[in-house]
């Protein structure tokens, strides 16, 4: 086994070090809400909880579960995410295949306006009147009116201009069709570019807030724009001193929210994070 010199030991010390710090850094706001949130009033109204908790509660989370709104509001995110992800991909995948190939007829020019959405755009307030003139009040029109994404469809374009033509090629001569040969080619081979942008549009539709306080009515806003009301009712009640007679603080009451709106996240996010390394279609060609 070849020995390590001097140089590269501190080296691999130096980065040890670096990556747990940066992780700690990292793990750091989380570990505080969460802490936060099961500790007893007491200590956090004291603002005496760091990382490990003082007293424990959770009178925070059953308020949270018991609320009505609260678990209406969820199953908007989860509708708006899930539907509006799949909405977002299909005209993604579509639209990156097809301005993807030089043969297509105007391809510079459609190539071009796609681009050019990214340089200028309307402005709020006139996208404001198109979506209300056009009807999107409802949870349905709302996914499709937020289903068109430039620069996620141009990431796949890019992708999928680099799958080997010759690939293409050997599915034309077998037969293939055009969905076929984006079904059975284009898809598998990039995977990881599908999965990468399929997350961008999920966490981005997680975490929409304008345009659905904007234009849904409250029984179809997500859990985002509950989060923002509840707080801004917290925050007055602090000011009121309302939350003096509860057996929780009105601060783990908002940490409890923070905590249970991260949790699909959190949870879906590591089985999908093994998509995302690049170059899944190496070898694919034999010279």
């Amino acid at each position: 086994m070849k020995r390590l010199d001097r140089t590269e030991i501190t080296f691999k010390i130096l980065s040890y070090v670096l990556l747990t710090v940066f992780a700690v850094a990292c793990l750091y706001p989380f570990i505080f809400v969460l802490m936060n949130s099961i500790s007893a009033k007491e200590y956090v109204d004291a603002s005496k909880v760091s990382v490990i908790p003082l007293g424990f509660q959770l009178n925070a989370y059953v308020e949270v579960f018991t609320g009505k709104a609260f678990w209406i509001s969820y199953c908007n995110a989860f509708f708006i995410t899930i539907y509006g992800t799949a909405v977002s991909m299909l005209v993604g995948i579509t639209g990156a295949y097809a301005l993807s190939k030089k043969r297509l007829l105007f391809g510079r020019g459609f190539n071009f306006m796609l681009t050019l959405t990214m340089w200028f755009n309307a402005g709020m307030i006139p996208t404001y009147q198109n979506f209300l003139r056009f009807g999107v009040d409802n949870r349905y029109m709302f996914i499709v009116a937020l289903g068109f994404n430039a620069f996620n469809i141009i990431l796949l374009r890019n992708y999928f201009s680099g799958v080997p033509t010759e690939i293409e090629e050997a599915a034309t001569i077998d037969g293939a069709t055009e969905f076929q040969i984006l079904l059975r080619v284009y898809v598998p081979m990039s995977k990881s570019s599908i999965v990468t942008v399929a997350m961008f549009y999920a966490v981005a539709r997680w975490n929409g807030y304008i345009w659905a306080q904007m234009l849904l009515k409250p029984s179809d806003q997500p859990l985002t724009c509950y989060l923002n009301l509840q707080m801004e009712t917290q925050i007055r009640n602090m000011e009121d001193g309302g939350g003096s007679n509860l057996n929780y603080s009105l601060y783990s009451l908002r940490y409890a929210y923070i905590v249970c709106s991260i949790i699909p996240i959190i949870v879906v996010y590591p089985k999908l994070q093994k998509y995302f390394a690049a170059g899944v279609n190496v070898g694919g060609v034999k010279e």
